[in-house]
């Protein structure tokens, strides 16, 4: 398993894992969508960032997307893994573990103080690495549609 970065070439793959992960959660994603957010990780000043991991053959199998967020409360400034998929023939290959590691060790690289993310209540396979690697809190997430 190789852990990195997106590049340009690795867009037609990307784009399928990230259907994959729309798919899952039942979300409606346009082309012009996976446009916007393929944009917002290669470009340098925008908050969202990206690792990709690939097979021993080379093939991506799986990606994340995560940002900074500032906490007020602590006054640090933590990071937020907002999406983690894995292509299912990949899953249990170690591919999701790895994702989360990278983004730890890019979060020890910018001082972040922790990294958060939630998950389907019912998404218990991903819940039973989650277990092992964090620490499930108590706080509800609460949306205000707008």
């Amino acid at each position: 398993m190789l852990t990195r970065r997106p590049d340009p070439s690795d867009r037609a793959a990307w784009e399928q894992l990230y259907s994959g992960y729309a798919s899952f959660y039942g979300i409606e994603q346009t082309d012009e969508m996976r446009a916007t957010v393929w944009g917002w990780i290669h470009d340098h000043a925008h908050e969202v960032d990206c690792f990709v991991v690939e097979n021993d053959s080379g093939h991506l199998v799986g990606l994340t997307h995560f940002r900074p967020f500032a906490s007020p409360l602590s006054a640090r400034v933590s990071g937020f893994l907002d999406d983690l998929y894995v292509a299912p023939e990949a899953r249990g290959t170690g591919a999701a573990r790895a994702l989360i590691e990278a983004v730890a060790d890019e979060g020890r690289r910018q001082n972040w103080r922790l990294i958060r993310w939630i998950t389907a209540e019912d998404n218990a396979r991903a819940r039973g690495l989650y277990d092992k690697v964090a620490q499930a809190t108590e706080w509800k997430t609460y949306d205000l549609r707008l």
